[in-house]
């Protein structure tokens, strides 16, 4: 593990001069601008996007301190070897599924939770510490659109994973957290669960999003990051219908009719969609040989229009 007492080989490690660090950490807001996401529901997700610079010294900051630090089993996101389907492949076929929010889930996250549980005063020296927390945070929250939050919010939330999870194991419960999702299977009364995530999220300053709360038995769909999870994981027939459907379209009408027919007016931007679309479902669905069809057509065209 390596361990930065000293200016120097951060700055040796990181490939940016001190100046220039300083100069980012004394100006941080100035390197961000605002975004809207349009979100699923209607609603936007605002996030602070930092300008090319400023990204630029947060993913070294990823690639050479973050990556190497240890987080959860329990956390799915963010990390290698996990993701989606890992996710909500712990939940198949379980009598119930509860699913839990965190509320302003990066914005709760506190300068001091960033500076005491990532840049540990054990690795790194005051000022050291002070530095890169600075150049990881901005204002009064954690940047949701920096390279660099991913990651801390898995090493802040590596304890509560890990309480949480063994809590659950010792119940028969699954339990996994992807990003400000947490998922919970088996059979339990969902009331206990509540009140103990409750309690050891306030530790950390953060709460439930209520209007978030759900709970699922076999007799409904169950999904979990949006996955069905009652047999086997799977996306869901009205993923499937509406895939199909687009991609009907595109052939019938041709692409940029059918884009200009719904909207869209960069069709290779509206293509590139597609494609991740179709990809997701192949990550649930690796066998589906219509899906491999459609993205050999779709990575095809993307690649003959350049």
């Amino acid at each position: 593990m390596i361990v930065y007492r000293e200016l120097g080989s951060l700055e040796s490690d990181l490939g940016f001069s001190l100046k220039t660090l300083y100069a980012l950490s004394n100006n941080i807001k100035k390197h961000y601008v605002s975004v809207e996401i349009p979100k699923r529901n209607g609603g936007v997700r605002c996030l602070s996007v930092p300008d090319e610079i400023l990204k630029r010294v947060q993913r070294r900051i990823t690639e050479v301190i973050l990556s190497g630090q240890r987080v959860s089993k329990y956390a799915t996101a963010y990390r290698y070897g996990a993701g989606i389907l890992k996710n909500a492949s712990e939940h198949v076929g379980k009598p119930k599924v509860l699913k839990l929010d965190i509320l302003h889930f990066f914005d709760s996250i506190s300068y001091s939770e960033v500076k005491e549980n990532v840049f540990v005063k054990e690795r790194f020296s005051e000022s050291v510490r002070i530095l890169l927390t600075m150049l990881c945070y901005c204002g009064d929250r954690l940047p949701q659109g920096a390279p660099s939050s991913p990651a801390i919010t898995n090493i802040v939330m590596r304890d509560f994973d890990e309480k949480v999870g063994a809590w659950c194991k010792e119940q028969g419960i699954a339990y996994t957290r992807y990003c400000d999702d947490m998922t919970f299977s088996g059979d339990f009364d969902e009331r206990s669960i509540i009140a103990f995530v409750k309690q050891e999220l306030l530790k950390k300053h953060l709460v439930l999003n209520y209007g978030k709360t759900s709970v699922t038995t076999p007799g409904k769909r169950q999904i979990v990051t949006g996955i069905v999870v009652n047999q086997k994981p799977n996306i869901s027939a009205d993923y499937r219908r509406k895939l199909r459907q687009e991609i009907y379209y595109c052939k019938k009408y041709g692409l940029e009719e059918h884009a200009n027919r719904i909207g869209e007016d960069d069709t290779q931007k509206y293509l590139l969609g597609l494609l991740g679309r179709v990809s997701y479902a192949l990550q649930v669905r690796p066998d589906d040989v219509a899906l491999k069809e459609v993205k050999r057509w779709l990575t095809q065209t993307i690649n003959e229009r350049g």
